[in-house]
């Protein structure tokens, strides 16, 4: 066989094999951006619009998500502790009738105040306990990002928020705290564990399926009676 003929066939398994591994390289990206989407959902397409459309670099910024904060294990929430925060909501839901910025601010407060509690960043790490919490509750994390823009405005109008858009963050961000404040199955059994480990007493002599530990809209934020910020 020609030297040639040696060339030329070497040249072509070397495309062959060239070609092969972008095709996976390219399946593997398309089943990961499959793969983000469905766990990050709106937060997806937050991010493609934050990276102007660009999949590849929005999917990296997710992926780094994930890698700093997917193996975040949440705390689990004491009954009591749970009520506390509870009353509290609700108390933030009256107030916003006559003073909707002023609950808007302690919803911020509040929500950040929760998720440290269960185990995310610190609330006066907002960049990274929103990133965190972004992985854990992708479908709910806006609404604490709505209310917080509006908690700490920045920037000519960004205080012009009117009541209507304050009474919707609000509405969007009792989802978040709902989800923080509501006892799952891991939480239980957590709770379960540390009673019989000699735990907390709360723990062992208050139900965590209270129905107590989720909050629901009152008349307050019923746009007929909200009064004007």
């Amino acid at each position: 066989m020609s030297t040639g003929v040696i060339i030329v066939l070497i040249v072509i398994v070397v495309a062959v094999v060239a070609a092969v591994i972008a095709r996976l390289v390219m399946a593997r990206g398309a089943g990961g951006g499959q793969s983000l989407k469905r766990r990050f959902g709106p937060e997806y397409d937050r991010a493609l619009a934050r990276h102007d459309g660009d999949s590849q670099a929005a999917e990296r910024e997710l992926e780094e998500r994930v890698q700093r904060h997917g193996s975040l294990r949440p705390q689990p929430l004491d009954p009591a502790a749970r009520d506390r925060y509870t009353v509290r909501w609700t108390a933030i839901q009256e107030q916003f009738v006559d003073s909707p910025r002023d609950a808007v601010v302690e919803a911020d407060r509040l929500l950040g105040e929760v998720a440290g509690a269960r185990g995310f960043p610190a609330g006066d790490r907002y960049e990274e306990q929103l990133s965190a919490l972004s992985v854990h509750h992708a479908h709910q994390v806006n609404g604490y990002r709505r209310v917080h823009l509006a908690a700490h405005p920045n920037g000519a109008g960004a205080d012009r928020a009117d009541t209507e858009e304050l009474r919707e963050s609000l509405v969007e961000a009792r989802a978040l705290f709902d989800a923080l404040t509501t006892a799952g199955r891991e939480d239980r059994a957590q709770l379960r564990k540390a009673d019989r480990d000699g735990g907390e007493e709360a723990a062992g002599t208050t139900r965590t399926d209270s129905p107590r530990g989720r909050s629901h809209a009152p008349w307050a934020l019923n746009r007929r009676h909200v009064k004007g910020s």
